[in-house]
Order: structure tokens, then C-alpha cells, then sequence
């Protein structure tokens, strides 16, 4: 609580270590990985140099993207043989737990300092094209790790399953076991390339998790899918365009593909994405259903879903008081919700909630972005 105000940040991120992989994962998983997949963290996601014995990640395969090429600076005609992707500045104040992305005891103690009520969690594994059979067993450790972890602060710590769509079968599975655990703050789909979120293929998760009353959440990739092959090398660019890109493709696939409609008990959000953007969107979406069509039959307008309480998008803290008053009056105030990208660089640690609570925003639009909008989302931690 901040301020006499219950605070739900909506976008946080966790990502176990292999020594803590190492507990879930069967044991011939675990020797695949040790033998040829394991690499030291020297530095942590926050950006700070990791002290004392390292600990250490399993990285099947670098993602491609403009986060993994050379970097090339605008105004070069190519980037030098030198160069190297360096990690984002900090934008906080003070770096957060050096561990917080695997150890709930240290992130408890940083969420007491911002005034953080209840986190939703971003999980990760490492995830690849060449090696199923890992990503599928990662998938199921995922899920029994994150019960876990949550478990050590039931209500305060939620986490968003991760699902995959080249193992259905397994993906619903996993919804049944897991979907209406306490846990469980809703699910992301992980999508082979150029394989569409409104495929046909997908409405058994789509009614599994309509069963489950679960948010499906789109949260944008760091590797800058799917706008990383237009990019021109450049990570400014990546940065600055793949996020709601890939945000605004996933809300027009799923919106447009009509499974609102046919799973009354669905919601979507955009996580990380930005959100000024969603007046142009929905306007520009609307327009081109109604001029160019290829989308389903809908039984409302692309407003109308916005705002009918099961859509909702993070906020990103940059984008500042204006943007929110820009949307909540194109739009209403149940879309908008708090986050902070905890732990990573763009985490304003540990002022995140303050400098949302400076803005002078009304303060019942507050207590929505705060709480109510996230509780609706996500349900009652």
C-alpha cells in the first residue's frame, strides 16, 4: 500500500536461474542442459555486475532479432566490427534485490519498499526451434516452479502461465491442472514464427481458458518479434517500434478474429506495449473492418470491445499524465492499469507507484489504475 492506496503492478518480470530450473526439471532434461546449455550471469536483467559465486542460465538458442545482432547506429552505413549490443541505462534510482528475478524473499522485500500490494509475474525459460523436446518439458517445470514461488506469498505474488502453440494437446492440459489455481494471473500463448494468434487451431486453448475464467495477455518480445526483420539493425528502432507493434497485431488478430465473442468469459491485455496508441488504433481499426473486412463477423464495434470491461493494457510510466487523460476520455477508465517492468531497466525502482501518484490524476482514476482495473483483469489475488 502507498499512500492509503492498494497498488497491483500488472507487469513484473521473473526468470529462474538453472540452479533453481535444476529442481523441477526430470533428470534427463537436466543433463542435455548441463552438458552443452549452461552459461554464467555476470550481469543481472537490471543491468548491475553479479558478485560472489555465480549463478547460471540455460540458453538453448539466442533468439533472432535485433537484440542478438550486431548493433548499427543511425547515420552508419553499417555497424562496426566491434560492435556490440551494450544493456540498456537503469532508469531508477536504486538497483532492485541483485537476485529478484529468482528469489521471491528479496523481491517481498522490494515490493514492501515501493508500496506494492500484489505483483503480476512475466515468466520466461529458455525457448527454442531446434530442440521441442526441451521447451516442452520447460513448459511443465514452469508452471510447478511458479506455484512455488507464488506460494511463498499467496496473494501477493501472481504469475501468467506460458503456454505453446506447437504442443496443444499439452498446452490444455496444463490449462485444466493449473488454470484456477490462486496463482494464476492468466496465460501468454508463445507462437511459432509467421503462425497467426487467430488461428483456427488455437480455440482449444482459447476454451480452456474460457472455462478458467483466464486473461489471455500479450506481452512483446525483447528480441523485437514480430518487428525485428524491418528494423535495419538499429536497437533504437527495435525498441522504439516492436513493442506496439506486436501489441497492436495481437489486439486486431484477436479482436478481429471474433474469439471475444465466442468466449464470453475471456479478457486480453497488452502488457509493455505502450498505450497512447489505443484511440488511433481502435478508430483505425474500426475504419478498415468496415473497408477492407477479412475478419469474422463481429457483434460490436472495435470501441465497444475496448471498453466493454475485458479488454486492458499496462501502463508504461513514460508515457506520462497526459497520454492516460488522451485514452481515459477516448476510451473510459476501466482499460488503464499500473506497472512498473519490475525488476528490469525501465522499472523506475523503487518510485515506480510514487511517480504515478505525483501526477495529479483524479483519484478515483487512480484507485482504478491501481487496483480495480488490474482485479478485474487478472481476478482477486
Amino acid at each position: 500500500m502507498r499512500n492509503g492506496k492498494k497498488v497491483y503492478d500488472t507487469d513484473t518480470h521473473v526468470r529462474p536461474v538453472a540452479e533453481l530450473w535444476n529442481e523441477y526439471l526430470p533428470k534427463p532434461t537436466r543433463e542435455v542442459l548441463q552438458a552443452s546449455y549452461l552459461t554464467p550471469v555476470k550481469l543481472n536483467v537490471s543491468g548491475e555486475p553479479m558478485e560472489g559465486p555465480l549463478v547460471h542460465r540455460y540458453v538453448v538458442e539466442q533468439a533472432e532479432g535485433w537484440s542478438s545482432a550486431k548493433p548499427r547506429a543511425l547515420g552508419q552505413a553499417e555497424a562496426g566490427e566491434s560492435a556490440k549490443r551494450e544493456w540498456q541505462r537503469f532508469m531508477g534510482d536504486k538497483w532492485p534485490a541483485a537476485d529478484a528475478e529468482w528469489n521471491a524473499a528479496g523481491r517481498l522485500r522490494d515490493m514492501d519498499e515501493e508500496g506494492v500490494d500484489v505483483q503480476a509475474m512475466v515468466s520466461d525459460y529458455p525457448r527454442s526451434v531446434s530442440h521441442p523436446e526441451l521447451d516442452l518439458e520447460f513448459m511443465r517445470a514452469n508452471h510447478r516452479l511458479l506455484s512455488d514461488f507464488c506460494g511463498t506469498a499467496p496473494g501477493r505474488l501472481k504469475a501468467f502461465m506460458v503456454l505453446d502453440a506447437r504442443f496443444l494437446d499439452e498446452s490444455v492440459r496444463q490449462i485444466k491442472e493449473w488454470g484456477s489455481e490462486r496463482w494464476v494471473a492468466g496465460m501468454r500463448v508463445m507462437l511459432p514464427l509467421d503462425f497467426p494468434l487467430d488461428h483456427p487451431d488455437l480455440e482449444p486453448l482459447w476454451a480452456a481458458a474460457n472455462e478458467a475464467g483466464l486473461c489471455v495477455v500479450h506481452h512483446s518480445a525483447s528480441n523485437g518479434y514480430p518487428g525485428y526483420r524491418d528494423l535495419w539493425g538499429n536497437p533504437f528502432l527495435g525498441r522504439l517500434a516492436s513493442h506496439p507493434w506486436g501489441a497492436m497485431r495481437a489486439m486486431a488478430a484477436f479482436i478481429g478474429c471474433g474469439a471475444l465473442d465466442r468466449y464470453p468469459n475471456l479478457r486480453f491485455a497488452i502488457l509493455e506495449s505502450g498505450f497512447g496508441w489505443l484511440p488511433f488504433w481502435a478508430i483505425r481499426m474500426q475504419d478498415q473492418m468496415d473497408y477492407i473486412g477479412y475478419v469474422a463477423p463481429l457483434r460490436h464495434t472495435v470501441a465497444e470491445y475496448l471498453a466493454g470491461g475485458r479488454f486492458f493494457a499496462s501502463v508504461v510510466l513514460h508515457e506520462g499524465p497526459q497520454m492516460i487523460r488522451n485514452v481515459t476520455d477516448a476510451l473510459g477508465p476501466g482499460i488503464l492499469m499500473f506497472s512498473s517492468d519490475y525488476p528490469h531497466p525501465e522499472s523506475r525502482f523503487p518510485r515506480s507507484v510514487d511517480v504515478m501518484l505525483e501526477w495529479g490524476l483524479d483519484e478515483d482514476l487512480l484507485d482504478a489504475m491501481l487496483w480495480r482495473n488490474p482485479v478485474a483483469c487478472f481476478g482477486e489475488p
